[in-house]
């Protein structure tokens, strides 16, 4: 473990984490909420730091990330914690307790994707900024060996420690869980403003794709999904988003999105947006695959979270000749 970044004492209440907007006031011998940061003889330590919980190879699809590198592999690796607490979490086991871990170092991880051949990594399955300084080491690391980075993450981080670690990072897929604070407030434990701050900032440095999980009665009325779609705009008519089918888990007991709920937020978001997809779901072509905005050639073609790129030529699409919004 090493000294964590951001954060202060508060004589002897404890020492308050600055790296999220939750702000712990962690006291004597106590972890953080994310269980990532422990105060340890008025020190503040990250404890997770190099604890690997889950190494896999993925389709970079699956992650998901539907523009960056289509049809590739990516590295994948995760610690433990989490600094929200999400009902439905889908990786409750290891987000939200400290799950069994081994000890790798940032220069072994780079061997570990090196071996593969792989030209990226993501950070992923549980929350990737809760291991903060194990990303500044391993990023900077991954770069140095021409290797990208992605961060799956719910973008719950305050803007001094972002503006650190952004410059390290090549694609993002943010979870806007919700476009109503009191959604984050009350039911998650966070809050939104931080993550549409994360989205914005990060926007204009690096590849940024969106998801929002649909919970029935939570979070997917037409005039809820209007309010986020309109925010999701304001990014760009070429912003990348994934509405993803809930399943009940954890502590949520909601049935699963039905399909058509799912279609119809498409539907309502493909009037503002280029890219919009569907996920955890056998969706129809028009919600898997790419299609070129001016003339409706495919593009990438999708199965099984795996990505074929079609009519592309030096980045533009073979038919129009207009420019592919996608990273290659």
């Amino acid at each position: 473990m090493v000294k964590a970044r951001y954060a202060q004492a508060e004589g002897t209440r404890g020492i308050r984490c600055y790296l999220c907007p939750n702000r712990c006031l962690i006291a004597p011998g106590k972890l953080g909420r994310c269980l990532g940061r422990k105060n340890i003889d008025g020190q503040l330590y990250a404890t997770n730091y190099g604890q690997v919980v889950s190494l896999a190879v993925d389709p970079v699809e699956k992650k998901p990330l539907y523009h960056f590198h289509p049809g590739t592999a990516i590295f994948s690796v995760c610690t433990y914690g989490c600094n929200l607490r999400c009902p439905f979490c889908q990786n409750c086991d290891i987000s939200q307790q400290i799950a069994p871990a081994h000890s790798i170092s940032p220069e072994q991880l780079v061997k570990l994707v090196q071996q593969e051949n792989l030209a990226g990594i993501s950070y992923t399955y549980t929350e990737p900024l809760v291991w903060f300084e194990y990303l500044l080491d391993a990023g900077r690391l991954m770069h140095q060996a021409g290797i990208k980075n992605v961060l799956v993450t719910n973008g719950m981080v305050n803007p001094e420690p972002w503006a650190e670690l952004l410059p390290l990072i090549d694609a993002l897929n943010i979870d806007l869980k919700s476009i109503r604070p009191e959604f984050y407030r009350d039911y998650l434990r966070g809050d939104l403003e931080t993550v549409l701050n994360t989205i914005r900032t990060a926007r204009g440095v690096c590849h940024v794709e969106l998801t929002t999980l649909l919970i029935p009665g939570r979070n997917d009325s037409d005039q809820e999904l209007t309010e986020l779609l309109d925010f999701v705009a304001s990014l760009g008519r070429d912003t990348v988003l994934h509405f993803s089918r809930y399943f009940p888990r954890h502590k949520a007991t909601e049935p699963p999105t039905p399909i058509a709920r799912l279609i119809r937020a498409a539907e309502i978001g493909r009037a503002k947006l280029d890219y919009v997809y569907l996920g955890n779901v056998d969706a129809p072509a028009r919600f898997r695959d790419t299609f070129c905005p001016q003339c409706g050639t495919r593009l990438v073609n999708r199965s099984r979270y795996r990505g074929q790129l079609e009519n592309v030529v030096e980045g533009n699409c073979a038919k129009c000749g207009r420019k592919a919004d996608l990273v290659l």
